[in-house]
């Protein structure tokens, strides 16, 4: 799948962000390939420190000093290369085209100016009506997001709100403009579980209405199983394993997708029917990236070719996963109980 492919909306391939320190150099993003089809959702999953974020934001192109995006990393968007526009350009695209939303709606809301008026210069940005007009269609995204009595809502402050109305507000900004690709970056991060359920509908109605494609990085597979129509494992700045979700949910072929599945407990099971493992060790950091592997000095299979770093294998089934032992075809696991995946 190239991105010359009419269905393909974002290429990214080998993206590496590194980020200079007095001491040393941090490779957060380092080699990070992505495809996102025309009204998709690609979940990009993994433990934090992973890259998952930094991906997001370079995908935006807010990739602030220290930070830089290396030379030969690509990004494609309906045939431009992001990476190649310069920033007045970008700015076009940025929040028009591509929205984002970020991990937490306070520190993305001005604390100062309304909900209201936040969303009406986001409209006015990027699109040439008058402030009533933005103001109609501020109204008109904060209700197509559930918001209960928008007109009124336009007035209040963030502080005034609710985590989940909040976050619901970051969702109206980023969809007022009706981009082709929203990246949610932990949307219901330090949300309940009942918001958090409300949100991911909220997506998905959104996504269906506006055939738009979706972005959603998180840390939690629980929360994506039945909203993702391909998933991504990040692990150590890049793509370890990728497929559609019933391939990793069912047949996880990379030891870490299968470590992060068997970490997650079963509704109605119990600790002896399903016991939860633990993945030993810590994401080394982008410093540190061991030089064969990156999953190799937390991972149960690891052997001597481990040393060395395996190449993306394509299985048959159509899932693909960066591991010596799919070399020669998928691999054999047990079952995973994955029906019944709590949302925790």
């Amino acid at each position: 799948m190239t991105a010359s492919d009419p269905s393909v909306l974002l290429q990214v391939e080998d993206l590496r962000v590194w980020f200079d320190t007095p001491t040393e150099v941090v490779r957060a993003v380092d080699g990070m390939n992505l495809t996102i089809r025309r009204g998709e959702t690609v979940c990009l999953v993994g433990e934090s420190g992973c890259g998952k974020s930094v991906t997001g934001l370079a995908l935006m192109r807010l990739i602030d000093p220290p930070g830089r995006i290396q030379e030969g990393s690509r990004v494609t968007f309906e045939g431009n290369d992001l990476l190649g526009l310069s920033e007045k350009q970008m700015e076009r695209i940025r929040g028009n085209d591509i929205a984002m939303v970020f991990q937490e709606p306070m520190s993305s809301l001005n604390p100062v100016q309304t909900v209201g008026a936040q969303i009406v210069e986001a409209v006015r940005l990027h699109q040439d009506v008058s402030r009533k007009a933005a103001r109609a269609q501020a109204e008109e995204a904060l209700a197509l997001v559930g918001m209960p009595s928008p007109k009124e809502r336009m007035g209040n402050y963030p502080h005034e709100m609710s985590g989940g109305m909040r976050q619901r507000v970051v969702i109206a900004m980023a969809i007022v403009c009706r981009p082709k690709l929203l990246i949610a970056d932990e949307p219901t991060t330090a949300l309940d579980v009942t918001v958090q359920a409300q949100i991911m509908e909220l997506l998905e109605r959104l996504q269906d209405e506006f055939g738009m494609s979706l972005l959603h990085i998180t840390h939690d597979l629980g929360v994506v199983a039945e909203t993702a129509d391909r998933v991504a494992v990040a692990y150590g700045g890049r793509v370890v394993e990728e497929g559609s979700a019933a391939e990793i949910y069912g047949h996880p072929q990379h030891p870490y997708t299968e470590a992060l599945l068997r970490s997650i407990p079963v509704l109605g099971m119990t600790h002896t029917q399903h016991p939860l493992s633990v993945i030993r060790g810590m994401v080394p950091g982008g410093a540190h990236w061991p030089s064969g592997c990156r999953f190799a000095p937390r991972c149960d299979y690891s052997f001597d070719l481990c040393a060395e770093y395996p190449p993306m294998v394509d299985l048959s089934s159509g899932q693909s996963a960066a591991c010596w032992l799919c070399e020669s075809g998928p691999r054999s696991l047990t079952t995973l109980p994955t029906a019944g995946l709590a949302d925790v």
